[in-house]
């Protein structure tokens, strides 16, 4: 799943500035901030993308007229 993978990428890119901003570098607590909105909206589409995916399994098949 597209969605996944890039939200899986935009979490592993911040690692580094995550650590860094504990440590009091504020820069760095502006990135991550920054990437943080991302992530949450990317996770939401992976919401979306599964809802979509769990509504078509649910649909019964319509048997032919």
């Amino acid at each position: 799943m597209e969605e996944y993978l890039k939200l899986k990428r935009l979490v592993d890119e911040i690692a580094d500035d995550v650590y860094k901003a504990a440590g009091g570098n504020k820069a760095a607590g502006t990135r991550v901030r920054k990437v943080m909105q991302d992530v949450k909206n990317a996770a939401q589409e992976v919401r979306k993308c599964i809802l979509v995916q769990r509504s078509a399994e649910d649909v019964p098949a319509q048997p032919p007229a």
